[in-house]
């Protein structure tokens, strides 16, 4: 069963219309990607895992291979792929070290980051190794 943490709509209770419309937006992309990556043989271990670094939208498994995934959801595939910057990969890969910090048994893994694209009416893209742990 993967870990999760609780999806929050919002931290205050008057939340705006387009902050809820992005959450649901997101959760939606996340579960697209994650269908696509276990129809591909993973398992995911943890969605929204979140570190005092950052935030890891999908942490998924296949035999000794952790993956480390990014979601992004807009209108087109080049709109996603412009949406990651250098310092949400930093980020990221942040929050994958901090990962191993509560996740000793993983140490021994190859790890990977990866980002998965989602636009509407499109299935979604998987780019295996998009960035690495250098950046």
């Amino acid at each position: 069963m993967a870990r999760q943490s609780e999806p929050q709509a919002s931290k205050a209770p008057g939340a705006k219309p387009e902050r809820l419309a992005a959450f649901k937006l997101g959760v939606s992309a996340e579960s697209r990607a994650a269908a696509l990556l276990m129809i591909k043989g993973f398992r995911i271990v943890a969605r929204r895992w979140r570190s005092p670094l950052g935030e890891i939208d999908l942490v998924a498994r296949r035999r000794q291979l952790l993956v480390f995934v990014e979601v992004k959801a807009r209108g087109g595939f080049d709109a996603a792929v412009e949406s990651l910057t250098e310092r949400q990969r930093r980020r990221i890969v942040a929050a994958a070290e901090a990962w191993f910090t509560t996740h000793a048994e993983d140490a021994g893994c190859d790890v990977r980051f990866d980002v998965v694209l989602v636009a509407p009416g499109r299935l979604p893209r998987h780019i295996p190794n998009a960035f690495d742990a250098s950046v």
